[in-house]
């Protein structure tokens, strides 16, 4: 058969055989185009605009969308438009931050003046996601990795996150994700975790006490967009036997010092 006498839904059949190119591109190539045009100037987008943009399939554009929400790169922002997410934030960030004001050098500042270690993570639904972690100088090192999703309840960059969501928002999210133990400490039900994130708005800061891992203690912060909105957060991680819980919460201004001058550069 000749390419012109190929069937309209020819290029529907490719595409399902192990991802072959279609007419449209490969899967991998049109996501990064529907990226490029979520990310134009002039965003959020709505989303006939990004189908053109794209010259991606109206159908497999919102489909594309969803698993980029979902993963933290797109942002939904109602109305069919759709504006970038914390994640490509994050990775702009950290490849064009310079000195001084820079990701790296406001995570390092904060290391040395705790002797702590550090930990920047980004909001992506249900779950934070960990994208820059600096050691801590003592022998004793977290389970911690860049790249590990944890779940927002039990850490303290995810309850600081809750906090400042609306109370509605931050529900359907903890009624979705559930509230599952990790440790003995872990706070397993609405009421009691309800009662925790209005003292992290209270005092601005919230504190995994081994809520995610035994013998670990870690204070943590939000890190607000120009709406108020958090976006990710940046916490203070120790162990339990060497810094009690009043040294760390004396970590808090230090803390979130950095957060407001991370702000800007996500």
């Amino acid at each position: 058969m000749s390419t012109d006498e190929r069937p309209e839904n020819a290029e529907a059949e490719s595409t399902s055989r192990g991802g072959r190119t279609s007419a449209a591109g490969t899967a991998l190539e049109k996501s990064m185009r529907i990226l490029e045009a979520v990310a134009a100037p002039g965003g959020p987008h709505r989303l006939t605009d990004v189908v053109a943009a794209a010259a991606v399939p109206k159908s497999s554009t919102f489909r594309i969308l969803a698993s980029l929400i979902e993963q933290g790169f797109v942002r939904s922002e109602g109305e069919s438009r759709y504006g970038v997410g914390p994640r490509l934030r994050g990775l702009s960030a950290l490849v064009t931050g310079g000195e001084p004001a820079s990701i790296e050098r406001i995570l390092r500042d904060l290391q040395e003046a705790t002797g702590q270690a550090v930990h920047l993570a980004l909001h992506s639904g249900e779950t934070i996601t960990y994208i820059r972690k600096l050691e801590s100088e003592q022998p004793f090192q977290t389970a911690s990795r860049v790249g590990m999703r944890m779940p927002l309840h039990t850490t303290a960059i995810g309850k600081s996150i809750l906090a400042h969501l609306p109370g509605a928002e931050a529900r359907e999210l903890v009624a979705s994700a559930g509230l599952p133990r990790r440790t003995p400490n872990t706070l397993t039900t609405p009421q009691a975790l309800e009662a925790e994130l209005e003292a992290v708005r209270e005092r601005g800061f919230a504190l995994d006490d081994e809520e995610n891992e035994a013998t670990i203690r870690c204070i943590g912060a939000a890190i607000l967009d120009p709406r108020g909105r958090p976006i990710g957060g940046v916490s203070i991680t120790t162990v339990t036997f060497l810094v009690s819980r009043t040294e760390i919460e004396a970590y808090a201004p230090s803390l979130l010092a950095a957060t407001r001058a991370l702000a800007p550069l996500l």
